[in-house]
C-alpha cells in the first residue's frame, strides 16, 4: 500500500486517513480514524515528509473541534430586537450583497473593512475573500497577525526585504527569545529537537524569558528577564560582540550596508550598567556572547513574549542582529531565505497609512489595536461596515470592551465561521462555514529549509447540513455583486475538462481579453477549473495559480525537488502533485547559498540601519525600566501558552482535562505575602477591568510577574442551551492605548495589574 492510499487499520475495523492538524503554524501530518462525522482516533504520520510522526499532545482533542454545540448550520439574519432568524442561502446572499453593496455606493467601499482570514491551517478562505474584497473596492484589512507579529515583518522588511528561517535541526547554537517552543513549536519536531539540543555537549541553547519555561529548563544559558527589559539585555549582548571584537568583520564587508553608525552606538554601549536594569548577571551574559561570537553556527528564533512587550519591534531588530553580526546567515544550521506557495502576507510597502489615524498599515494589515479608534466617532473616512472572516475581534484584540462597541457601531457587519463566536452574536448576518476538515484547506505559512514541504488537506467529512465552504460564499457573493456572470465561464468550464495545458491557455487568453478579471481570478478558477476535479476538492483550484507562480519564480529549486517541464507544464505538475500525494510533497529543494539571491533590498545586502529603532536604542541609555505603582505592582503576563490551551477554535471547554479554569499563576513569595493559597481565589485588577481566576503558586515565576493562559473566556452552551463562560478572558483586562509606537502591537505580556487574594 502506498503512501498516496488511506492505511487499513489491523483490526479492520476502520481506516487510517491522512490529514493535518490545524492548532499552529506547523501543522504537523496526522493519521485518523474517523466515524459519524468525528474523529475517533489522532496520532502522527511517519509518511510525512516534514513531521515525520512527531505531534505534541493537543491534537488529541481535534473532535472537540468538528463537533461542538456552537456549530452554525444555518445562515442568519439579526432580527430588529437583537435575536436572529434562519435564512435560507439565497436570501443571505442577496441581502448581504445589497448591504454591503449599498455602503460602498454611499461611501465608497474603502469605507468597509476586511478582519480575518484564516487561522492556523485554514488560508484558502481568506485567499478566497480577495475577489470579494475586489468587487467592493475594499482596500483595508487587519488580523490577528497585526497585533503580533507585524513589527517583526517591518524589520524583516527593512534589512532583508524577505523572512529569515531558523535551521535549528543543524544549528551549534539554538537562541530562543520571549519564545517557549516546547508548547509553542514555531519550527518543526519542535520538543525532539530541544532534547537533540540538550543531551549533545558540543551545542548550546540560549532562552530569554521571564519565567523559567521548559524550554527554559533545557537551556546551557537561561537569563530570566526583568519583565519588558529584554531590549537592554539583547544591547547589552550585541555591546559584548562589538566591545570584544567577536563580530563577523568579513562576512559584513561583503554582505551588509551601512554598518558603521551601528557599531560605533553598539560600541558605546554600557553593559555592566544594561545588564542590572535587566536583572541578569553580566558574567552570564558576556558568556553567551561568547559563544555566540564563537560557534560555527547560530539559529534564533523570537515570539510573542518580546512581540507584546515594551520596545517590541526594537526587540526584533535586536535580535536579528544578533546573527547578521556574527555571520549566521546563509549556511547550514543558520538562517535562511526559503520559497513560498501563495502569499500570506500582505503588501509590503511602508508609505500606506490608515484613513482615520494616520496610522503605518504594515504588510497591508492595520494594527488591530487602531482598529477601535478608526470606526468610532464621526470622522468622514471612518470604517462604515466589516466583513469579518475565521476571526473573532471580539474577543481576541486588546480592549475587548471597546472592540465591541466599535462592532456595534458600524452600519453592518457580516460574519463567515464555522462557530458561533463572540463576534459573530454582534453581526447582522452569519453565513456558516463549513468545518476545517469538511473542505480542501492548507496554510501559507513557511515549509521549511532548504527542502519546502507542502501538504493540502483533503476533507474527511461531508460539509455539515447548512454551511458552505468559504470559496463557495465568496464565489455566490462575488456574483450577487455583478462580478461576473454563471454564462460567460462556459468557455473557460470546457477548456478544463480538456486538461491543464488546454485551461491554462484559455485562461491566460480570457484575462487578456477581461482584464477586469484579474482581480476575482481565485472565484474564477473555482468555477471553471474547481468544478473539473469535482465539488470535493474545487476550492483546491486556487492551488494551480500558486503552483505556477511558485515554477515561474522557483524554476531551479521546483526541478531540485524533482518535477519536470518548462515554463507552465512545470506548475502544472508542481499542482497534480499537491491535490495528489496527501501526506504532503517536496515542492523546493535548495542550496543554502541561495539566500543571498533572496535578499529583496536595492542594495542586495543586508541593511543593518533602520534610523527609527537606532534612535529608540540610543534613548535606552537614559531610559530606567518603570518602577511598580502601589495601584498596580504587578506585571501581567496576558495569554500564555500552556500544554492545556489552544486556539479559541477550541470552544468545548471539555477539552481541557486540567487547569480547567486557566490559573493565574504566581510565585510563592508573592503568594505568601498576599495570603493566597494553591487552588485558591484571587482578583486581577487592571486599569481597564478586574476578573477573577483560581491560583497556581509556581517557583518559575518571579516576584512581581504573573501570567493567565489564552484561550479562554468563551462563552459555551451546556446540554440545556444555557451559555457559561469559563476561564478569564484575557483581553477584558487589557488596554489598546499599551502599545508600540511603531508598529502598534500591544503589549499583552506587560500589563499594569493588583491581585488580590478572595
Amino acid at each position: 500500500m502506498t503512501n498516496l492510499e488511506k492505511a487499513a487499520d489491523p483490526e479492520g475495523q476502520a481506516l487510517w486517513h491522512t490529514t493535518a492538524c490545524i492548532l499552529c503554524s506547523i501543522n504537523c501530518g496526522l493519521q485518523v480514524r474517523i466515524d459519524n462525522g468525528n474523529f475517533l482516533k489522532i496520532k502522527g504520520d511517519r509518511n510525512n515528509p516534514r513531521s515525520r510522526g512527531y505531534t505534541c499532545e493537543k491534537p488529541a482533542g481535534l473532535r472537540y473541534y468538528q463537533a461542538n454545540r456552537d456549530r452554525l448550520t444555518s445562515p442568519l439574519r439579526r432580527r430588529a430586537d437583537g435575536t436572529f432568524e434562519e435564512i435560507d442561502w439565497d436570501t443571505a446572499i442577496r441581502e448581504v450583497a445589497e448591504r454591503l453593496g449599498g455602503i460602498r455606493d454611499e461611501h465608497g467601499g474603502e469605507k468597509i473593512l476586511y478582519y480575518g482570514g484564516g487561522g492556523q491551517g485554514n488560508h484558502l478562505g481568506g485567499a478566497y475573500s480577495a475577489a470579494t474584497r475586489r468587487v467592493l473596492g475594499m482596500r483595508y484589512a487587519s488580523n490577528a497577525l497585526a497585533q503580533e507579529k507585524t513589527g517583526e515583518f517591518w524589520v524583516e522588511g527593512q534589512m532583508f526585504g524577505a523572512r529569515p528561517e531558523p535551521d535549528f535541526e543543524n544549528a551549534e547554537v539554538s537562541v530562543f527569545i520571549g519564545k517557549n517552543p516546547w508548547h509553542s513549536h514555531g519550527f518543526e519536531r519542535a520538543r525532539v529537537t530541544l532534547r537533540a539540543i540538550a543531551k549533545d555537549p558540543n551545542r548550546s541553547l540560549i532562552v530569554m524569558d521571564p519565567r523559567r519555561t521548559e524550554t527554559a529548563e533545557l537551556a546551557d544559558f537561561f537569563f530570566q528577564v526583568r519583565p519588558g527589559t529584554d531590549a537592554f539585555a539583547l544591547g547589552a549582548m550585541l555591546g559584548v560582540l562589538v566591545q570584544e571584537g567577536r563580530i563577523d568583520q568579513d562576512f559584513m564587508a561583503r554582505h551588509t550596508a551601512d554598518a558603521g553608525p551601528l557599531l560605533q552606538l553598539l560600541s558605546e554601549v554600557p553593559v555592566a550598567e544594561y545588564c542590572r536594569r535587566a536583572d541578569v548577571p553580566e558574567d552570564r551574559i558576556r558568556a553567551a556572547a561568547r559563544r555566540l561570537g564563537e560557534a560555527e553556527s547560530v539559529a534564533v528564533l523570537e515570539d510573542l513574549g518580546i512581540e507584546m512587550a515594551p520596545h517590541s519591534t526594537l526587540n526584533s531588530y535586536l535580535q536579528k542582529l544578533l546573527y547578521v553580526l556574527t555571520g549566521n546567515f546563509g549556511r547550514p544550521g543558520t538562517m535562511n531565505i526559503g520559497t513560498h506557495l501563495g502569499k500570506l502576507f500582505g503588501e509590503s510597502k511602508t508609505d500606506r497609512r490608515t484613513p482615520v489615524g494616520g496610522h503605518r498599515i504594515i504588510t497591508g494589515l492595520i494594527a488591530c489595536n487602531h482598529l477601535a479608534d478608526e470606526i468610532l466617532g464621526d470622522h468622514p473616512d471612518r470604517f462604515r461596515a466589516a466583513l469579518i472572516e475565521s476571526g473573532n475581534p471580539a474577543h481576541s484584540l486588546a480592549d475587548s470592551a471597546r472592540m465591541r462597541e466599535a462592532l456595534d457601531a458600524l452600519e453592518c457587519v457580516v460574519v463567515i465561521d464555522v462557530a458561533m463566536t463572540e463576534t459573530a452574536r454582534r453581526a447582522d448576518y452569519i453565513l456558516p462555514g463549513s468545518s476545517q476538515y469538511e473542505k480542501p484547506e492548507a496554510t501559507f505559512f513557511g515549509g521549511g529549509f532548504p527542502d519546502h514541504v507542502f501538504q493540502m488537506r483533503h476533507p474527511l467529512f461531508e460539509p455539515a447540513p447548512g454551511t458552505l465552504p468559504e470559496p463557495e460564499i465568496h464565489s455566490r457573493l462575488v456574483a450577487a455583486l455583478g462580478g461576473y456572470l454563471y454564462e460567460d465561464l462556459t468557455d473557460l468550464r470546457l477548456a478544463a475538462e480538456s486538461g491543464l495545458p488546454a485551461f491554462g491557455s484559455a485562461f491566460s487568453a480570457a484575462l487578456a481579453e477581461r482584464p477586469e478579471w484579474g482581480g476575482i481570478a481565485p472565484v474564477l478558477l473555482y468555477e471553471t477549473l474547481g468544478r473539473s476535479l469535482g465539488d470535493s476538492l474545487a476550492p483546491a483550484a486556487l492551488f494551480w495559480a500558486a503552483a505556477q507562480t511558485c515554477a515561474a519564480r522557483y524554476p531551479d529549486s521546483v526541478r531540485r525537488a524533482g518535477f519536470v517541464g518548462e515554463g507552465a507544464r512545470l506548475g502544472d505538475a508542481l499542482f497534480e502533485a499537491i491535490i495528489t500525494r496527501r501526506e504532503g510533497v517536496l515542492i523546493t529543494s535548495d542550496p543554502y547559498s541561495v539566500s543571498f539571491d533572496r535578499l529583496e533590498t536595492s542594495e542586495g545586502r543586508i541593511r543593518l540601519l533602520i534610523p527609527e529603532l537606532l534612535e529608540e536604542f540610543s534613548l535606552l541609555r537614559d531610559e530606567e525600566p518603570a518602577p511598580a505603582s502601589s495601584d498596580f505592582p504587578f506585571i501581567l503576563a496576558a495569554g500564555e501558552r500552556r500544554g492545556t490551551t489552544a486556539n479559541t477554535i477550541f470552544r468545548d471547554p471539555g477539552w481541557r482535562k486540567k487547569d480547567s479554569e486557566g490559573a493565574l499563576r504566581i510565585c510563592p513569595a508573592d503568594a505568601e505575602e498576599l495570603g493566597i493559597a494553591n487552588g485558591g481565589r484571587v482578583r486581577i485588577t487592571t486599569k481597564r477591568a478586574r476578573a477573577e481566576a483560581v491560583a497556581e503558586i509556581t517557583d518559575t515565576l518571579r516576584p512581581g510577574h504573573v501570567t493567565l493562559p489564552n484561550g479562554l473566556g468563551l462563552g459555551y452552551p451546556d446540554k440545556d442551551g444555557q451559555r457559561t463562560v469559563h476561564g478569564v478572558a484575557p483581553n477584558e483586562l487589557t488596554v489598546s492605548e499599551d502599545r508600540d509606537w511603531l508598529a502598534g502591537t500591544p503589549w499583552h505580556k506587560h500589563v499594569r495589574a493588583r491581585i488580590e487574594a478572595l
